[in-house]
């Protein structure tokens, strides 16, 4: 207090220049720099002050806080673009996935743009970059031993000649007998659903009813990481600043041991998978959209690495 009142009494000419970063924003060595992302917002609707309070505007004043401190600091984010969510929309409107994307991006940076929302850099998760780095990320993990292949049941229409991501499916609830369940949660009971349980199956796009057959998918092999994430993750709770939530929800999935995770999808629409013999399937979004801050990064600078892989700085 008394150090405040003292800085005060000296008024604004006392205070130290405010800084002004290069173009391109870039760690500076003796400085502090500070890296901040928004959760990506999905671009298949018109963000409300719901979506922004929820999503963006902590980041944004936390920004705005750093830079009055004079911290060296970087403020990204964009549209996460990729997933069954898109495709569905695209039928909707009757528009290509990628004209949805193009329409809603605009209007995702039209908003935050008039909101004042201080961004960096707003870019998006369809680029050449998150192509490449997502491919090189899966590429490491197939080398060191990190993914499985694994046969799975999947609802195929035949009619439409694909199989049915989650969101294509509708059909009767098997624990509530609700006529209008998705292939994923019944929304009348809440439960969560398998789309294979579903009874009277319906595709969404042409109203035909789909078969079961047998689809290979890769995994990432999450309970080999267990022996290595274990020491780690404690040494992190130790001298990290977790959440209660967030350490109750990882030590029961380390307490019920890790699961293999599937990282593929039969869609179109997505970043292509680079191996033989799945070359007509995508990335799962949940794979690809986390690395989205990273192509992010990488559309405002070449020079990307210096922030996500420079932990000296």
């Amino acid at each position: 207090i008394t150090a405040a009142a003292e800085a005060w009494a000296r008024g604004a000419a006392a205070l130290p220049k405010p800084w002004k970063p290069q173009k391109p924003v870039l760690p500076v060595e003796g400085m502090r720099n500070v890296l901040i992302t928004s959760a990506l917002p999905y671009v298949n609707n018109v963000p409300h002050l719901g979506n922004i309070i929820g999503c963006v505007l902590s980041a944004d004043t936390f920004a705005r806080y750093c830079r009055l401190r004079n911290w060296n600091t970087l403020y990204v984010c964009g549209t996460d673009e990729y997933g069954t969510a898109t495709e569905t929309k695209a039928v909707e409107e009757g528009l290509t996935p990628q004209e949805i994307c193009n329409k809603y991006n605009a209007i995702h940076a039209d908003i935050y743009r008039w909101f004042d929302i201080s961004f960096d850099y707003f870019g998006r998760t369809t680029t050449p970059h998150q192509t490449t780095i997502a491919q090189d990320i899966f590429q490491r993990l197939l080398a060191r031993g990190f993914l499985l292949q694994d046969t799975v049941e999947q609802l195929r229409c035949e009619n439409c000649q694909r199989f049915l991501a989650d969101r294509f499916v509708e059909g009767t609830c098997p624990f509530c007998s609700y006529e209008e369940a998705r292939g994923d949660q019944c929304d009348k009971c809440g439960k969560l659903i398998n789309a294979v349980e579903l009874k009277n199956p319906q595709c969404k796009l042409c109203r035909g009813v789909p078969v079961v057959k047998p689809t290979r998918h890769l995994f990432l092999d999450l309970p080999k990481l267990e022996e290595r994430l274990e020491p780690w993750l404690e040494q992190s709770w130790a001298t990290g600043d977790w959440t209660a939530n967030a350490r109750y929800i990882t030590r029961s999935w380390i307490r019920d041991g890790l699961k293999p995770r599937c990282i593929t999808r039969d869609l179109k629409w997505g970043t292509p998978v680079p191996l033989d013999g799945f070359r007509d399937k995508v990335f799962y979004v949940w794979f690809d959209a986390p690395i989205g801050y990273l192509s992010i990064t990488a559309n405002y600078t070449d020079q990307w690495e210096r922030w996500w892989k420079n932990p000296q700085q």
